[in-house]
């Protein structure tokens, strides 16, 4: 993994060197029998998966948040993911949901992420064990253009319930969105939008089609070197509909720890599962750093932002109201 003396002067991609291997080392938790959830809890447990869930606790998530391997060939800070048929690559889907599932209460959403290739594999093997209440497709804002195809710059996200007893707060994942032909009424006043600083706005439902997302690039601060880390703001939302204050998210493909330190900004608990040391130290100086700033990019004032309208709301505010904006990573920015 690249340390920081190889980054550029403007590259904020988070880094570890050799002091902080020595010292977040004994932050990691490795399970070698069945563990008590308070052993577990707020933890980045050290390990694969497969040994690993059958040793938590059972009935204890509210929420399973996994981005697993794709159905590609994929290189992890040196642990390959090898693509494979799509009979077998189920049979790997089943390897895990089946462990996981019963740490699940009966209340629990699920979300899992995939991409076209391997998302209506991922989507038949949930239905065995799962309600598939929807599918979420957002806009993946990086990667260079196709010349003898569409350009692949989306993935899906399905969302499903293990029972119809669950907990979805629309309020809380409203998105703020501007406002292109606005009506007023008989007053000349706004109907159904607000005006301010920098135009017109009004605060939605949320669709299962997102287009304000932005993947983590070299000038976030949130951005690392794993190769398919998911945005904050993405998990932002997931963690924000789907459980509440106080309640545990499970994530078994933990990275470079975004679940984790979503869930700890927002208030949740959470167990995060990695089998890549590497990765696991940098979820645990994500967690560090949350402690010092525990903005999310893109969501302010309980609202998600379209991409780049909060950037030009809060430059025409005056600059005493918002002394670290930036530093906070409240803008969002294009590469």
């Amino acid at each position: 993994m690249k340390t920081a003396a190889s980054r550029a002067p403007r590259n904020r991609t988070l880094a570890l060197d050799e002091d902080d291997h020595i010292r977040l080392r004994p932050r990691l938790l490795e399970i070698e029998s069945a563990a008590e959830l308070e052993v577990c809890l707020d933890r980045t447990i050290l390990g694969d998966s497969l040994h690993v869930l059958p040793r938590l606790p059972r009935g204890v998530a509210d929420l399973l948040i996994v981005d697993p391997p794709y159905n590609l060939s994929k290189s992890f800070n040196g642990t390959t993911f090898k693509k494979r048929s799509s009979r077998e690559y189920e049979e790997w889907l089943h390897s895990w949901i089946k462990l996981a599932l019963p740490i699940l209460k009966p209340t629990a959403s699920v979300y899992v992420c995939s991409e076209w290739r391997s998302s209506g594999a991922i989507q038949k093997v949930l239905e065995e064990y799962f309600q598939v209440q929807n599918r979420i497709t957002w806009e993946r804002e990086k990667g260079r253009g196709a010349t003898h195809n569409w350009k692949n710059c989306s993935e899906d996200i399905w969302f499903c319930t293990v029972s119809d007893d669950y907990w979805f707060d629309v309020d809380a994942v409203k998105q703020k969105r501007r406002v292109i032909a606005p009506y007023r009424d008989e007053d000349r006043n706004p109907k159904d939008w607000n005006q301010e600083v920098d135009g017109g706005f009004r605060v939605t439902h949320p669709s299962n089609l997102w287009n304000d997302i932005s993947v983590p690039f070299w000038s976030m601060p949130e951005n690392t070197d794993h190769p398919t880390q998911k945005p904050e703001k993405l998990v932002a939302k997931l963690i924000l509909a789907s459980s509440k204050p106080g309640e545990i998210v499970l994530d078994p493909f933990l990275g470079s720890g975004t679940t984790s330190v979503v869930a700890k900004k927002l208030g949740r608990h959470f167990i995060g599962i990695e089998m890549e040391e590497d990765y696991c130290l940098l979820a645990e100086r994500r967690l560090q750093l949350a402690d010092m700033d525990a903005s999310i990019q893109g969501y302010s004032g309980e609202v998600f932002w379209e991409r780049n309208t909060l950037a030009l709301q809060e430059k025409k505010r005056p600059v005493t109201q918002f002394p670290s904006a930036m530093q906070c990573g409240l803008f969002e920015r294009q590469p």
